[in-house]
């Protein structure tokens, strides 16, 4: 196991500065998820970490050994990717083993790895078919397993899941997890969906243009987001934003409520607001409101459908907001 420490990293492509100078330590043995929206610089600076890519200046170290420079067979990595790359014409066995036998590895060596990732993997009763007769599920397994039989210090995983079907993701963000909790092994893992994020990381990097607007555990950002840009992109629903000049005590600052902080009823404290649209989820309801400070949405009781089309008020839980002084998290009122 290794930890991954980047100083004063940077990476552009020509005059494009697609990474500007980043400081991260990703500690040995964390699951650390990177997200962040399309064009964020995630992949980038995992490929940097893989040797994929060469950083423009700035230092990356594994496990304490500068790497700027080695080809990615010498990195102690493994990468799995969104594609899965499969030999078409190889049986799972050669595919997994692939690596070790192109590095002429003892074969008893090469038997022993394979069965051990076969094993953990469950791909044992699979190993003599051939890639056209595995589920997209599978097909990712052996991706999997090829890294595994490595025995990498890091392993790096490239939207592993993006391919998936939704209930073929929820195995596989499952079967991932059991994966790191049984090897301790320090991974990397680039997502885009910050449910895959807030599910699998003990360690969130998010990201946006190439800078790192927060570090924490998943319910750090959730509950204490250090940015607007966080609090809106982590949370599904996300956090509701209210301008601050339209309560005039607010000034020109940006108040933040997240949807299951929200009562909603025909009291007479809060903003006035209509009811136009239900999601009924079926454990969840989501209401999507009109008021009078723009669009909400509020996390609600499953029979709120007969408030449909009412004169109603929502309002904020008392210390449930978040404000934001021009894009960084300042002191909240406790209420309205």
């Amino acid at each position: 196991m290794a930890d991954v420490e980047i100083k004063k990293l940077t990476k552009s492509f020509g005059t494009v500065e697609v990474i500007p100078e980043m400081d991260l330590v990703i500690p040995d043995g964390s699951f650390t998820v990177l997200v962040g929206p399309s064009g964020c610089g995630k992949s980038t600076l995992l490929r940097m970490i893989a040797g994929l890519e060469l950083q423009t200046s700035g230092d990356l170290s594994i496990g304490g050994v500068d790497v700027r420079g080695r080809d990615p067979s010498d990195r102690g990595i493994a990468m799995v990717f969104q594609s899965y790359a499969l030999y078409p014409h190889m049986t799972v066995r050669e595919n997994i083993s692939f690596a070790l036998r192109l590095a002429k590895a003892d074969p008893a060596e090469i038997e022993a790895r394979v069965q051990n990732a076969a094993d953990i993997l469950q791909l044992t009763p699979l190993l003599d078919r051939r890639p056209k007769q595995l589920s997209g599920g599978q097909r990712q397994r052996v991706a999997i397993g090829r890294a595994i039989v490595r025995n990498p210090e890091v392993f790096l995983f490239d939207e592993p899941l993006s391919n998936l079907d939704a209930a073929l993701r929820v195995q596989m963000r499952v079967e991932i997890m059991e994966l790191h909790e049984r090897l301790k092994t320090t991974m990397v893992y680039v997502t885009h969906d910050q449910v895959e994020a807030m599910t699998m990381a003990d360690r969130i990097v998010v990201l946006n243009e190439g800078r790192i607007e927060q570090v924490g555990s998943p319910l750090e950002l959730y509950d204490t987001p250090q940015t607007a840009f966080v609090a809106g992109f982590i949370g599904s629903p996300k956090m509701n934003f209210v301008r601050g000049d339209i309560p005039e005590r607010l000034g020109g600052d940006l108040l933040g409520v997240r949807p299951e902080h929200m009562t909603l009823g025909e009291g007479d404290t809060g903003w006035t607001a209509r009811i136009h649209l239900l999601e009924q989820l079926g454990s969840d309801t989501f209401a999507h409101v009109d008021s009078e400070v723009g669009p909400l949405i509020v996390r609600c009781h499953r029979e709120v459908a007969e408030l449909v089309g009412r004169d109603l008020r929502v309002a904020a839980k008392p210390g449930m907001l978040h404000l934001f002084k021009d894009g960084r998290r300042t002191d909240a009122p406790e209420t309205l």
